[in-house]
C-alpha cells in the first residue's frame, strides 16, 4: 500500500546555490525545508542540484554547464518538475522552459500550490487564488504552450489551468474582482471580531509544522485538524477557553514560513488581523527542530512587518518529547561543541533567560507534558491584561461588593 502511494508522487529534483550570502550549511537547511514542502505538496525528491556562485545568472539562475547537466539527468531519469529554492524572475523561468522538458516551479509557486490544496473555506480558496493570480500575471507569456505539455500536477492548481486565464486582460479583471470579494469578507469578518465582545484574545502564531494545532486541541478541547506537513492548517480557528474561573479567546493562525510569499502576506492580511488585534501572543517554537533559532528570527520578522512585534508574548517551547542532543564524551578533544550539544537546562541557561521565567515555557502539547505550568502561566499573563482592562470585575474579584465608582455616587 505504502509503495503504491509512493508511486502516485511526482519524480522531483530541487536545486539551490551557494553566494556569499547564503553558505553551504545554510542551503542544505533550506533545500531541507524544500524537499519537505515538496514532499507536502505531493512530490518525491529523487536528487539536488547546487552551483557556487557569487550572484544567480539573471538569464537562467544557475550556469549554462549546471543547467546542462540538470537536462541529463532529467532526460534519464524521467523527472517531472524542477523547483528552486528561490524565486524565479519570469524571464529566468521561461528560460529555463526552454531547455529542460518538464515544470519549472520556484520556492513561491510551490508554497503557493500547497495553500491551494489546503484551503477549505471559501474566504481561504479566494485568498490563495488572489496569490496566485497575482504571482501569474507578470509570467503569461509563453505559460499556455508550457501548461499544455505539462498536463497539470504540482504548482498546477488553480488560475493557469484553463486558456482563459492566460489573457491579461482576464487575469487583471480577475484580480480586481477576487480584490472586491475578500473587501467585503474582511468587513464581515471584522464586524465578527467585534461582536466577540471585550474578552481578551490569545493567538498562537509560530512558524509552519511547530505543534500550534496540537496545542489549540490540547487547551481549547477543539478538534482542530492536525498532521506532519507544512501548512496543515490554512484557516484560523477561533476558539472559546476557560482556565478556572477566566474565559478567553484562543485562535490558531496559518503558520510562518521562510521566504513567505509577499502575494500571500498581502492576501492574507484578515488572517493576519487575527494577530494583529490580539492583546497576548504564545510564540509556539519546535525546539527540537535543528534550526529552531532561524524559525524564531523569522517569525518575528513577520510580526515586525504586520506591526505586532511589540505584542505581549510568551515563549512555548514545543515538542520537548522530541528534543534529542547530542553527547560528548569527557576525554572527546576532536569534537567541537555546537547548540546541537545543549541539553534542554544548557538552553535556559543561554538567551532564553533574558525572556525571563514568566515568558519561557518548555513543554510538549501531545505528551501535555508541563502543561499545568503552562496553563498557570497563560491564566496569569491574560488575567493582568484582563484587570487593566476591567480593575473592578465583580466576577473575577468577589470582595468588591460594588464597583467604586457607584460606592462614591452613594455616599455624595
Amino acid at each position: 500500500m505504502l509503495e503504491k502511494e509512493k508511486n502516485t508522487f511526482e519524480k522531483t529534483v530541487i536545486v539551490g546555490i551557494v553566494t556569499q550570502n547564503q553558505s553551504e550549511d545554510k542551503l542544505k537547511e533550506y533545500l531541507d525545508e524544500l524537499e519537505f514542502l515538496t514532499f507536502t505538496a505531493g512530490g518525491e525528491v529523487v536528487k539536488r542540484f547546487s552551483q557556487k556562485m557569487e550572484r544567480p545568472n539573471p538569464k537562467t539562475f544557475l550556469g549554462t554547464g549546471k543547467m546542462d547537466e540538470i537536462n541529463l539527468y532529467v532526460k534519464e531519469h524521467n523527472i517531472s518538475t524542477i523547483i528552486f529554492d528561490d524565486e524565479l524572475s519570469p524571464s529566468q523561468q521561461k528560460n529555463i522552459t526552454k531547455i529542460v522538458d518538464c515544470k519549472v516551479l520556484d520556492r513561491t509557486n510551490l508554497i503557493l500550490d500547497i495553500f491551494a490544496q489546503r484551503a477549505e473555506t471559501s474566504y481561504a480558496r479566494t485568498q490563495v487564488e488572489l496569490a496566485q493570480c497575482i504571482y501569474l500575471l507578470p509570467r503569461l507569456s509563453g505559460m499556455w504552450t508550457h501548461l499544455e505539455r505539462q498536463k497539470g500536477g504540482i504548482g498546477m492548481r488553480g488560475p493557469g489551468e484553463t486558456e482563459i486565464e492566460t489573457d491579461r486582460r482576464i487575469v487583471r479583471d480577475r484580480i480586481a474582482l477576487l480584490k472586491e470579494k475578500i473587501k467585503t469578507i474582511d468587513k464581515q469578518m471584522s464586524v465578527q471580531r467585534g461582536n466577540r465582545g471585550t474578552m481578551v484574545r490569545v493567538a498562537l502564531v509560530g512558524y509552519t509544522n511547530v505543534g500550534k494545532s496540537t496545542l489549540m486541541n490540547a487547551i481549547g478541547k477543539s478538534d482542530v485538524f492536525v498532521e506532519n506537513k507544512l501548512f496543515a492548517t490554512l484557516d484560523t480557528t477561533v476558539r472559546k477557553v476557560v482556565i478556572r474561573n477566566l474565559p478567553f479567546l484562543l485562535s490558531d493562525t496559518v503558520g510562518f514560513i521562510r521566504k513567505l510569499p509577499t502575494q500571500l502576506v498581502d492576501s492574507f492580511k484578515s488572517t493576519l488581523d487575527e494577530v494583529r488585534e490580539a492583546d497576548l501572543l504564545l510564540h509556539v517554537v519546535d525546539i527540537s527542530h535543528p534550526d529552531f533559532e532561524d524559525h524564531i528570527a523569522s517569525v518575528n520578522q513577520i510580526l515586525q512587518d504586520i506591526k505586532s512585534a511589540d505584542k505581549p508574548t510568551i515563549m512555548v517551547f514545543n515538542k520537548i518529547d522530541a528534543y534529542k542532543y547530542l553527547t560528548i564524551d569527557a576525554d572527546d578533544l576532536v569534537t567541537e561543541k555546537t547548540n546541537r550539544h545543549n541539553t534542554l537546562e544548557d538552553w535556559k541557561a543561554t538567551w532564553m533567560s533574558s525572556v525571563g521565567p514568566d515568558n519561557a515555557l518548555f513543554i510538549s502539547a501531545v505528551n501535555k507534558e508541563n502543561f499545568e505550568e503552562f496553563r498557570e502561566k497563560v491564566y496569569e499573563a491574560v488575567r493582568e491584561i484582563h484587570i487593566a482592562r476591567f480593575p473592578y470585575n465583580k466576577f473575577l474579584y468577589p470582595e468588591f461588593k460594588e464597583a467604586p465608582e457607584k460606592e462614591e455616587e452613594e455616599e455624595e
